[in-house]
Order: C-alpha cells, then structure tokens, then sequence
C-alpha cells in the first residue's frame, strides 16, 4: 500500500508560478514511478507528468512542456511539480499518483489540490 497527500494548490494569476508537493508513505520501495494527472470541470483526467523514482527520467503532456517541470526527492519521499507560465487552462484538481513496480497502470492517488488560474 501506498498513501499520498498533495499540497501547495492556489489561486494565481495568468503568468504566475506554483510548487505542488506529494508527500508519498506506505511501501516506498514497490514504487516504479510517481506521476501527475488533473483534471478539469466537465473534462476527464488528463495525464500532466511522471517521473522514475530511481532515475531522472521524466514524461510531459505537450499541454506543459517547457512551463512544468517534475522532480522528486527520494531522501524526503516527495515529488514536486513546479508550474511556471500558467495559463488559465491549467485549472484544474491535480492528483499526483504511484505506479508500482510490475504493474501496467497507475493505482494510488493522493486525494487532489485546486489550482485555479485566474485571466
């Protein structure tokens, strides 16, 4: 089992900046890679980024590329998602969320944040 708990949601203006942060807990071990999804009013669940827990490789949705950047601290057990250049678009509840290590899809998710984007 893995638990997770986001933070560092707002309210900012077009052309601002956010940190979200994921705090992960549980079998931190059996984890393969740490991911960000959101998802907006009357929209599905949109894949934002993910990142391996082991090496630095990272996957961005074109939507984000070159505003959003993913990291992770595996000493702290946190994953962040720095949000540059937002646009009102990105408005949204992210979820950050756990792939485990042989298995073919995301299971655990933290339970959101708002990020709203204001024109």
């Amino acid at each position: 089992q893995v638990q997770l708990v986001e933070s560092g949601g707002g309210l900012v203006q077009a052309g601002g900046s956010l940190r979200l942060s994921c705090a992960f807990s549980g079998s931190i071990f059996s984890i393969n890679a740490t991911g960000w999804f959101r998802q907006a009013p009357g929209k599905e669940r949109e894949f934002v980024a993910d990142i391996r827990r082991i090496s630095d490789l990272a996957h961005y949705a074109d939507s984000v590329k070159g505003r959003f950047t993913v990291s992770r601290d595996n000493a702290k057990n946190t994953m962040y998602l720095q949000m540059n250049s937002l646009k009102p678009e990105d408005t949204a509840v992210y979820y950050c969320t756990a792939l485990l290590y042989h298995r073919d899809r995301y299971e655990y998710w933290g339970q959101g944040t708002q990020v709203t984007v204001s024109s």
